[in-house]
Formats: C-alpha cells, sequence, structure tokens
C-alpha cells in the first residue's frame, strides 16, 4: 500500500476531474458504496474458486457479533447488492459509475498494489448490445481526453450458461487428454474452474491453450447476434478491435460481451480497463433478476501510463500570494485575501513564524517559488492610503502598481483573467 502526496496528487485530481466530466457527458450517476461488505456477497458474486476468493481477499470475524467481514476487492459485487437492496430498478435502468479504493492481498508489482484504487461503471436494467458498445466507446472517450493513443480494444463472448457448459466438457476432455503438461494450478482448476486455465500466463502451457476448444464455436444463434450487435456498432464509429477467444476475465459472474483495452507499456499486467456482461449477478446475490453491464479501471495503471506517455496535468497557479512585511497588516491583509477566495480566487497568505512574518526578500523567493502569477504587498504606506500593491510575478518587466482595496470587486476580475 502506498501513499499518494503532492504534487502527485495533482494528477489523480485531474484524472478524476476527468473520470467525472466523461460520466456528466453520457449521464452515469455517482453511487458510493462502504469499503466494507458481507463475505459471502463477494463468495456468491465472484465464485468460490476464483483467485480473489480463494488467495487475495482481506477477511475478518466482526469481533462483536461473529459476521464474517471482507474489504471490498472489486465494486461491482456491492454496486448491484446497493441496487436490489433499495430497489434502485423499480422504475427502469440505472446507469452509474463509482471511484474508489479496493484491496486484494497480492504480490505487489508494477502499478498494482494491495491497495489499489478503481473508477467504473455499471449500467443496471439494460439487457441490449447498444449499451454493451456504449460503456466500451466510454472508455475509449476517456483515453482521448487524457491523450492516450496507444490503448488496443480486445473484445470476446462467453455465451450463455447452457453454451458455456458445452464447451467446460469439451476443455476439460481436452486437458485431460494431456494432463501430464499441466502445471499445479492448472491441475488444481481442471474440475473446478477450467475456463480460467486458457487464462495461464505459463509459457509452457500456451501451446496447449492454443489447441483448446474454443467458446465461439459453442454459441447459439442468440448469442452470436448479441455479439455482432455490438460489433456493428464499434465498426460504424470506427473502433479497431480484435477478437480474443481466449479472454475469460477473473470473475464467473460474466456472460455474453467481455472486453479489455490494453497497453504495451506496461509490461506483463498490460490491462487497463476491463469488463462485459454479467446479466446473471443480481439474480445470484438475491435481486430480482435483471440484465447488467459494466466495466473497473485501474487508476494506478492509467497513472502509470500517463507518466510514461509524458502527459502532465494542467496545473493551475496561484492567483496571488501576500506578502506581509510587518505584523500589523495581518487582519487587513487576510480579510481582504478572504474576500479574493469568496470571489473566486486562489489566494496563498504567507504564514508568520512566531518571530513575525520574516524579511520582504524571504517572502518574495517563497512566493516565486509558490508559481503564484502576482504578489500582494500590503505595506504600512499603502494601508495607511487604503490602498494594497500589486507586483506580477510571472511577466517579464512588469511593473508595480497600486490598488484600492474600496476598489476589490473591479480589480479582483483582472486578476483572475490577467
Amino acid at each position: 500500500m502506498n501513499d499518494i502526496l503532492p504534487p502527485e496528487s495533482v494528477r489523480w485530481e485531474w484524472f478524476e476531474h476527468k473520470v467525472r466530466e466523461l460520466m456528466h457527458r453520457y449521464g452515469y450517476l455517482n453511487v458510493r458504496t462502504p469499503i466494507v461488505e458481507p463475505t459471502p456477497l463477494f463468495v456468491r458474486g465472484l465464485g468460490e474458486v476464483t483467485d480473489i476468493v480463494e488467495k487475495e481477499m482481506y477477511s475478518f470475524v466482526d469481533s462483536m457479533n461473529g459476521d464474517p467481514l471482507t474489504l471490498r476487492p472489486e465494486a461491482t459485487a456491492g454496486v448491484v447488492r446497493a441496487a436490489s437492496e433499495h430497489s434502485m430498478l423499480y422504475d427502469g435502468g440505472k446507469r452509474l459509475f463509482y471511484i474508489g479504493p479496493m484491496f486484494r492481498h497480492e504480490k505487489p508489482q508494477r502499478g498494482r498494489y494491495r491497495q489499489f484504487h478503481q473508477v467504473g461503471v455499471e449500467a443496471l436494467g439494460f439487457g441490449g448490445p447498444d449499451v454493451d458498445a456504449e460503456v466500451i466507446l466510454m472508455a475509449r472517450a476517456l483515453w482521448r481526453d487524457l491523450g492516450l493513443a496507444e490503448v488496443r480494444l480486445e473484445l470476446n463472448s462467453l455465451g450463455q450458461s447452457d453454451e458455456r457448459r458445452a464447451h467446460r466438457d469439451a476443455l476439460v476432455a481436452h486437458l485431460q487428454a494431456h494432463e501430464d503438461l499441466l502445471d499445479a494450478d492448472a491441475r488444481r482448476r481442471l474440475h473446478s474452474n477450467p475456463l480460467r486455465i486458457l487464462d495461464s500466463k505459463n509459457p509452457a502451457l500456451q501451446p496447449l491453450i492454443e489447441a483448446a476448444p474454443r467458446l465461439m464455436d459453442f454459441l447459439g444463434e442468440a448469442s452470436l447476434k448479441h455479439f455482432d450487435a455490438v460489433r456493428a456498432v464499434l465498426d460504424a464509429v470506427g473502433q479497431p478491435y480484435r477478437i480474443n477467444p481466449r479472454l475469460v476475465r477473473g470473475m464467473d459472474y460474466y456472460n455474453l460481451t467481455v472486453f479489455e483495452w490494453v497497453s504495451d507499456k506496461l509490461g506483463a499486467q498490460g490491462t487497463l480497463c476491463g469488463g462485459g456482461r454479467y446479466d446473471g449477478l443480481i439474480e445470484m446475490i438475491g435481486g430480482k433478476p435483471a440484465p447488467a453491464v459494466g466495466w473497473g479501471m485501474g487508476i494506478e495503471r492509467v497513472i502509470d501510463l500517463l507518466k510514461q506517455e509524458r502527459i502532465e496535468a494542467p496545473v493551475r497557479a496561484w492567483d496571488a500570494y501576500v506578502v506581509i512585511p510587518d505584523a500589523a497588516a495581518l487582519p487587513q491583509a487576510t480579510a481582504t485575501a478572504e474576500a479574493l477566495r469568496t470571489l473566486g480566487l486562489s489566494v496563498l497568505l504567507h504564514a508568520a513564524g512566531k518571530d513575525g512574518p520574516g524579511s520582504m526578500k524571504s517572502q518574495f523567493r517563497r512566493a516565486d517559488a509558490s508559481g503564484a502569477r502576482h504578489a500582494l504587498i500590503f505595506g504600512a504606506d499603502e494601508l495607511a492610503r487604503g490602498e494594497l500593491s500589486i507586483k506580477p510575478l510571472r511577466e517579464a518587466g512588469g511593473a508595480q502598481r497600486s490598488l484600492a482595496l474600496a476598489d476589490l470587486g473591479s480589480w479582483a476580475q483582472e486578476l483572475r483573467n490577467a
């Protein structure tokens, strides 16, 4: 787990601002769920034999009442629980988004921590392929907003449960015929969750995986029609994609469309955003059956890629730095700074030490280092005339001049637009 400190936090705030603007454009509303949820929620929702449930969850027993609890390893199950618990779909589908920390006890690696952060969208109550395409294109729009160009889309369909069962039987038969080639993890999954073997990163297993039966060959007419409709929208807007028949995602709740946005610049863990359709999850955790589709995006990985691409967050300079030649000027300086802030300006007030505000030279040095565009100087002579002095700090040869305190409303606007 790690701290996010200034100035790095500026990049995070910029990213989150871009996300919120994007969600507003698409009509998605913010939802906030607890960080701690009942452990059975994730066991039911994610699948008992997934890596997350088996190895990675931070789970504990409530010492007060004995309830099994877990720090959320992902947000979809909690959002679905909240939608069901509060009957959010009684009047139609809901488009939702979240931003927040998740927790998984896994080996730390590049862009992946045990406390990590995700932004995600969940479109609940919509069954059509148009919304599948919508959420995919939302991620594309975010890459464009951030200035990230080299992110590619991979696409697959997992079909429906009966189609996956037929494929599963064929896959198990194929793997059993070559069981001597399986590693320990694959042998463990052979009968509990064989589909996850297809996602193995073990190089020795890749020839066996490539020769395995493909789920796409087991899809029926309805599943193929849904997939083709998603592809038709992507084709219509000119979005390239690669059909990846081995793309299965890490949770058991997915069906039909699944997808990942991937970068080649992040090493083995190159997935920036992944998701798909999960029509059975709401019923699985006890709600009324309803379709759903969404994605989750790892913020740390996106931030890592922004750094690699040398994409910097724009830093808004402070409008003014208040210089206080004498402690007697502090009340008037503070009152003026407060008035300017009320009008929407950003103002840094020089913080005096126990022995006073310090020399003018040291204050101007701090004003310049702060990045502020102007210094406001509250000298005794100026205050006696009902004025202050303003000195441009980013304008070569900018002349110092006086401003009337009584006219603050008029020159404040000038200060903000300068």
